[in-house]
């Protein structure tokens, strides 16, 4: 909890120029529900760590929860804790916009466990989690899952932009802040096997151990549950569960 609120503080501090026009930080407007995950599912010991990228416009952006697609986190995890501030409505304008400003896109509104938008990757990936370990207090007993980074960036038209989008020197700045939030997490759960959904969270995940020297932590890649990835979207659970069976983490 402690390395949460210094990442959302390090990222409320930055600032982003073009092509990003508004900034969401789900940990500030959503803590109550991120701080309830916490508690409620980080305790202690966790063999496995599932390590995402950053929000998607209807899943952490409205939840507060990694991969937090509305009706997994409100129905299944049972957390529907209300935001708190979030980002307004705003015509685009010049100058870059953060969600501490409580500006948001007008396309992309944050109504909480009350959005009806349903988030394919977050769909698919808590979908195969409850289908295969049923109650969450069987899947997070052995394993955790936690985002990368807390931000979304959107374009001027309210497009998801992803890290490797953003000019260098505000990439080294997110990869400062998202590595030490990973550094301190790892060490708080210990886990024998990071398992990065999509190439950029493989990438970090295994510098990060590299460079702290983490020995016994293997990184394991898993398919992104993305519907913009052809593979994904041919059966993505059965792929992803011969990934992590063959990997031995399953």
């Amino acid at each position: 909890m402690d390395a949460a609120a210094t990442l959302r503080d390090a990222a409320d501090a930055m600032r982003f120029g073009p092509p990003v026009r508004y900034v969401y930080n789900p940990l500030r407007y959503a803590r109550t529900n991120h701080t309830a995950y916490l508690r409620r599912f980080a305790r202690g010991r966790r063999e496995v760590l599932f390590l995402g990228m950053n929000p998607g416009p209807w899943g952490m952006a409205q939840t507060g929860v990694p991969f937090g697609e509305v009706a997994a986190v409100r129905d299944w995890m049972k957390l529907d804790h209300a935001v708190v501030d979030p980002p307004a409505a705003a015509e685009p304008y010049e100058a870059m916009v953060s969600a501490a400003d409580g500006v948001g896109h007008p396309k992309r509104p944050v109504t909480g466990t009350g959005c009806e938008r349903s988030e394919v990757s977050g769909r698919r990936f808590w979908g195969l989690m409850a289908e295969r370990f049923g109650p969450p207090e069987d899947f997070f007993a052995r394993h955790f899952v936690v985002n990368y980074f807390p931000l979304m960036w959107l374009g001027e038209t309210g497009r998801n932009l992803t890290p490797d989008k953003l000019p260098r020197a505000e990439r080294d700045a997110v990869t400062a802040a998202g590595d030490t939030h990973l550094t301190a997490v790892l060490r708080a759960l210990r886990p024998r096997w990071v398992v990065g959904v999509g190439k950029f969270a493989t990438q970090r995940a295994s510098a990060v151990i590299d460079a702290e020297g983490l020995a016994g932590v293997e990184v394991v890649t898993l398919l992104h549950p993305s519907p913009a990835s052809p593979a994904a979207n041919r059966g993505w659970a059965e792929r992803a569960t011969r990934q992590l069976e063959a990997a031995g983490v399953w």
